[in-house]
């Protein structure tokens, strides 16, 4: 279940939420006046979860591209690399 805690709690209890964040691998939702405001999370999470979209993003645009007749079988993409490359 997130944790959700109030604004002043980041700088009351800075280290408890820190804690928190590292420890349970979640981010914690913090609110501004009873309304959802931020998310606070670990850098680890963060890069976790940058890293996966950006592999959403570069499977999705494979995905395009095979839809859009833009690919080439692998031996032929071998062949002309070692014509390129190796001759």
């Amino acid at each position: 279940m997130p944790m959700i805690r109030p604004s002043a709690d980041l700088r009351n209890r800075y280290l408890e939420i820190s804690e928190y964040c590292h420890n349970q691998g979640q981010p914690v939702f913090i609110t501004r006046n009873g309304s959802g405001d931020l998310a606070v999370m670990s850098i680890e999470l963060y890069e976790k979860l940058t890293s996966r979209q950006e592999l959403y993003a570069t499977v999705e645009k494979g995905i395009d591209d095979e839809t859009a007749g833009r690919t080439s079988p692998a031996t032929d993409v071998i062949r002309r690399a070692r014509e390129k490359y190796l001759l």
